[in-house]
């Protein structure tokens, strides 16, 4: 019985959901801080940039681009229950440019 309760014991204290006291750091070091700091503005934050520097001039490339040719496929833009919103045909998001109808391109 001693045992188990040794064991109880040791595994609550393991892996207890206590939030941790004020201060204790778990063996953060300054050194680890200003690593991460350091990573996070140097490479973090150029990445960022550069990733939205792409998506901008991607969309600059694209915008000029013509609509694609309407085909109505049976297996594509299938209604059974309207949309909650607007008139109950176009996605919430809808764009009259790159999304077709059910039956075609507006106007």
């Amino acid at each position: 019985m001693a045992s188990w309760m040794k064991f109880a014991r040791s595994f609550s204290r393991k892996y207890s959901t206590a939030a941790p006291k004020f201060g204790d750091t778990h063996g953060v070091t300054d050194q680890t801080q200003l690593m991460w700091k350091r990573i996070s503005f140097f490479v973090g934050f150029p990445v960022i940039a550069l990733a939205m520097v792409n998506c901008y001039l991607h969309h600059q490339a694209h915008h000029d681009d013509e609509q694609p040719e309407f085909v109505a496929y049976e297996h594509l833009r299938i209604r059974t229950k309207k949309f909650p919103w607007g008139d109950g045909n176009h996605s919430l998001f809808h764009n009259p440019k790159m999304n077709a109808l059910p039956n075609g391109y507006e106007e």
